[in-house]
């Protein structure tokens, strides 16, 4: 190849790299987060949803916080919850437990005795536990109050750890233990609390709003986690995933490639026709 066409070529794929490179390092962390690394995994919780899969909206007086839904694994957990969001029971609700780099809780009343409601009337239901789900930052899941597992009713909490909280010899001693490796370099990646997973239902992920839900971990509280200035729940909205919405960089993506797929298919037909 001429000098020339050389250093053409290396120009080009220099200045793909630039372009594609930078915008690849400012793609947005887990769940919209502006300050975490984004997460590369195939597990359900980082794959983006499918259109019209159900989700939720959590208004708080810090922001809104927006979770897919996984009834398929976890189908008591999803219906306690949106009965519950569309009652209206979570309007108004206190943020109650406040830990820093672990957790952020809610889901009961203030000045409401005992740990919660179902939305069936009726008493806790028990742990949906499955390997495809996994407390992983940014998880939504139930706050268990019973022994072994079975004192699930209304409130919920959302894991909070920091990425870097499950370090590579942890994951390395997930894996020795029989975690899949899958799960344990997820951990390792988006950071979580591993050694709850079997303790409760994880039935949602994060996918905006992670800078609002860091933001709630960083307020002032007591020694018993109660915010020093309130946090309250406006309310919880049960909807649709949509691309478009959530993903439109993914979906114009989509879109470009769908409307270049049919330039080519037209072109092809074009010359096929101009052949015959």
């Amino acid at each position: 190849m001429p000098l020339k066409k050389l250093l053409c070529a290396a120009l080009c794929a220099a200045l793909c790299l630039f372009m594609f490179g930078c915008s690849g390092e400012e793609q947005p962390g887990p769940g919209g987060s502006t300050t975490r690394r984004a997460v590369t995994s195939g597990e359900l919780q980082f794959t983006q949803p499918a259109e019209g899969a159900p989700i939720a909206t959590i208004s708080t007086t810090m922001g809104d916080i927006t979770v897919v839904l996984f009834p398929e694994q976890a189908p008591m957990a999803v219906e306690n919850f949106t009965g519950l969001a569309n009652s209206g029971y979570y309007n108004n609700m206190p943020v109650s437990r406040i830990v820093d780099g672990f957790c952020v809780q809610t889901g009961l009343a203030a000045g409401e005795t005992g740990e919660g409601k179902t939305t069936w009337g009726q008493g806790a239901f028990p742990n949906e536990v499955t390997d495809a789900l996994h407390h992983y930052a940014g998880a939504l899941a139930t706050a268990n109050g019973g022994a072994g597992g079975t004192g699930n009713l209304s409130q919920f909490y959302f894991v909070q750890c920091p990425q870097g909280s499950v370090s590579k010899a942890d994951a390395a001693a997930l894996k020795e233990a029989g975690v899949r490796e899958a799960v344990a370099d997820t951990y390792q990646s988006a950071g979580g609390a591993p050694y709850l997973d079997g303790q409760d239902t994880v039935f949602g992920q994060v996918i905006a709003g992670m800078d609002v839900l860091d933001a709630i971990a960083a307020v002032s509280c007591d020694e018993n986690g109660v915010p020093a200035e309130a946090v309250t729940v406006n309310s919880v909205t049960i909807g649709t995933y949509s691309a478009a919405v959530y993903a439109p960089q993914s979906s114009a993506q989509s879109a470009a490639s769908a409307s270049s797929g049919s330039g080519e298919s037209a072109s092809s037909s074009a010359s096929a026709s101009a052949a015959s």
